[in-house]
């Protein structure tokens, strides 16, 4: 297996509360991101038509998306580009699907032989609600999940919270970047997040399992699990944004916002396994047993 050039950072030069500071800062402020939307909006992230309700619609037409967005009673919430040569989505808060397709009908320019309605699908606000609901709760089963197994594999406090503290803020940062940036939590972001919890566990327990079970000291053990680790994490990293730009150019939002949440998320994965959690285990090692 080739390795990336990791270079030997000099730990030993920054106390653990150096260390730590960087990544508990990032996480308070997406915290703080998260507990102020929720208070201004009433949702920690903006939601997709999959759990708030709407309906979406295909259309084929010459119009532009200014013209689309003019072309109906209610301002759509998004009119996005949908890969094929005038083809948009467009998405409403209502779920009249009638009026909407009569409106698309009678106002947009049609595309040759098209049908301006390709295709139109709407779900009620009741459904949405428990689709959110169920969403939330296979995040939470997950997560809950991922922390049961790190407590049995290492079965000692600090190694275990060190790993569940790093997969929290994993899951966090890319939550306030959501909100930031405006992407919507959908059925397809929620499956970006679950993979982030597998990814963010695999580097955490790798570091883990090093330092804590392997011979050698503990800056060698860490550079050992960084060589896999990083290497791991950088090429999923490039995997993820080589996927986001090129959905984002091929008009299919769904992947580019999957790509670019992971993209975010290992990245903080990177900063909370090779600072937070190491900081820990460090503390660990050297203190806490002693105490």
């Amino acid at each position: 297996m080739a390795y990336f050039d990791v270079p030997e950072i000099e730990y030993n030069r920054y106390s653990n509360r150096q260390l730590a500071a960087v990544p508990l800062a990032v996480l308070a402020v997406a915290l703080l991101v998260l507990s102020g939307s929720f208070l201004v909006y009433g949702t920690p992230v903006p939601l997709g038509m999959d759990f708030a309700g709407g309906t979406e619609l295909t259309v084929q037409t010459t119009a532009s998306a200014d013209e689309i967005s003019a072309a109906f009673d209610q301002q759509p919430e998004s009119v996005t580009g949908a890969g094929g040569e005038n083809q948009y989505i467009v998405q409403f808060a209502s779920t009249d699907s009638q009026s909407l397709r009569e409106q698309a009908e009678s106002n947009l320019a049609q595309d040759g032989d098209s049908a301006i309605v390709q295709s139109i699908s709407s779900t009620s606000a009741s459904f949405g609600q428990g689709s959110q609901q169920t969403a939330l709760m296979g995040l939470v089963i997950a997560f809950v999940g991922m922390s049961a197994i790190a407590f049995l594999l290492f079965r000692t406090f600090v190694p275990s919270i060190a790993i569940v503290i790093s997969a929290f803020s994993d899951l966090v940062i890319p939550l306030a970047f959501m909100r930031l940036v405006g992407i919507p939590l959908s059925l397809g972001t929620v499956a970006g997040l679950l993979m982030l919890i597998g990814y963010s566990v695999d580097s955490d327990i790798l570091l883990n399992n090093h330092i804590l079970r392997r011979s050698g000291d503990f800056y060698e053990s860490t550079y050992r699990a960084m060589r896999t680790g990083v290497t791991m994490t950088v090429t999923s990293m490039v995997a993820m944004l080589v996927m986001g730009i090129a959905a984002f150019l091929f008009g299919i939002d769904l992947l580019a916002s999957i790509g670019i949440i992971l993209f975010v998320g290992l990245a903080a994965d990177l900063m909370n396994t090779y600072m937070l959690n190491l900081s820990l285990l460090r503390w660990y090692k050297f203190e806490g047993i002693r105490s």
